[in-house]
């Protein structure tokens, strides 16, 4: 009986200590759950429909990485970096718990309690993408709070082109660029549709489109009736530019489509399809800034808009030091050259930037070359649609034969409606 009672005794302590051991060991723990027991860990990703391929490599080596500390799976999902913000905003519950996005989306995703914080390696992260005052960093900060990490440097546009077609002094001037296009029976492609890109004939012209201090409503003045260009004149530069046979508006995918028929032989577009335009191409592919347009008989430089891809973190993510860690995976010098590698996009990180073979990549020239002639995206929500509806319209030609006053004054008018 008392060497039962001993044998009890000296279990319960056996076991009091090894609890003791466990509830040491698990802080020191950081990848586990428990003691001896590996983390299970699940994300989801939002990337592009272009990028799942090297986002699964990347997993996969995020995964393999991580292994001795946890069980990790990661669940990608196509959305585009455009409608990332508009998707997260509309249905917050289904947002991935990793995300891309634009940079000019990052006010409205802070407003929306939607982006954790960048945590403690905040610091590294700022120093890689050329620190504080960069404009990587600017676009990723709020009120001081850095809350992504910068993804690439290049989301601009500039012109691409196959030199089987054009001069050097052809690729100046759209005119140019038309009448040669023209008499080959191609097309010269721009998607009008988007008010990113029909931005470049009002920049071009002086005028603008921005986010106003309170970070709620834009300023635009797209329908400006003084000054020596006027709003009419650049809707009028655009109709005379859509009336020509060699224009065609149209988007990414009808651009791609375009360049392997045979039809299109040089579009306005950004770095993300460097890598499809050149195979298509090959020796003959080129890249440019944005040539000058006609406005009022003269010859005016296209404008553009420059920005950054960002990736967030879901502030309500259920394993946010997992997702964190993963940002920074994907955003780091290395996987910032390898995405460039393979789609062309200029990485944000100062030392992949300064790879020789990102400096002497053609699209990587032509948007240094367009950069004086950019300004950085910070537009919020509005301005979109109602840009659609106009370059639409330009692009057929304004069909019902608008006043064209009328019709930039109904533009800036919703442009310029606070966003809910």
């Amino acid at each position: 009986m008392e060497k039962n009672m001993r044998f009890r005794k000296t279990s319960r302590k056996k076991g009091l200590t090894w609890l003791l051991l466990c509830a040491m060991l698990i802080p020191a723990l950081a990848g586990f759950s428990g003691c001896g027991k590996k983390e299970q860990v699940k994300l989801t990703v939002w990337g592009s429909k272009a990028s799942q391929e090297m986002l699964r490599e990347m997993a996969d080596s995020f995964i393999e990485l991580h292994k001795k500390e946890a069980d990790i799976e990661i669940v990608l999902r196509e959305e585009d970096e455009d409608t990332a913000a508009d998707n997260a905003v509309a249905n917050p519950t289904q947002l991935a718990d990793v995300f891309s996005f634009a940079g000019d989306q990052m006010q409205r995703l802070v407003n929306a309690g939607l982006l954790l914080p960048v945590g403690e390696n905040a610091g590294q992260v700022i120093a890689e993408n050329g620190g504080a005052d960069s404009a990587a960093i600017q676009t990723a900060s709020v009120d001081g709070t850095l809350y992504a990490y910068p993804l690439t440097a290049s989301n601009g546009y500039f012109m691409y082109y196959n030199a089987a077609y054009f001069t050097d002094r052809d690729v100046e001037t759209f005119d140019g660029m038309l009448a040669a296009a023209k008499k080959a029976g191609k097309k010269v492609a721009m998607d009008w549709s988007s008010g990113w890109y029909i931005y470049s004939f009002f920049g071009g012209a002086g005028m603008h489109i921005y986010l106003a201090e309170d970070g709620k409503h834009n300023s635009c003045d797209w329908n400006r009736t003084d000054g020596k260009y006027k709003g009419t004149d650049v809707a009028q530069a655009m109709l005379d530019i859509a009336a020509q046979d060699a224009f065609l508006n149209t988007n990414d995918d009808g651009l791609k489509e375009g360049i392997a028929n045979g039809q299109v032989i040089a579009g306005v577009n950004g770095s993300w399809n460097a890598e499809y335009v050149k195979s298509q191409w090959g020796d003959d592919y080129r890249a440019v800034k944005l040539p000058t347009y006609t406005l009022k008989g003269e010859q005016v430089q296209m404008g553009s808009f420059s920005g950054y891809k960002m990736v967030g973190v879901n502030a309500n993510s259920a394993n946010t030091k997992w997702a964190s860690a993963f940002a920074a995976y994907i955003t780091n010098e290395e996987n910032q050259l390898k995405r460039f590698q393979v789609t062309g996009e200029t990485p944000s990180n100062v030392q992949a930037a300064q790879a020789q073979e990102v400096q002497a990549a053609p699209a990587a020239v032509a948007l240094a070359e367009q950069a004086p002639y950019s300004v950085r995206q910070l537009i919020a929500g509005p301005f979109w649609t109602p840009a659609t509806v106009f370059g639409t319209m330009m692009a057929a030609g304004n069909p019902d034969g608008r006043d064209l006053q009328q019709v930039l004054d109904e533009l800036v008018e919703a442009a310029e409606k606070p966003e809910e």
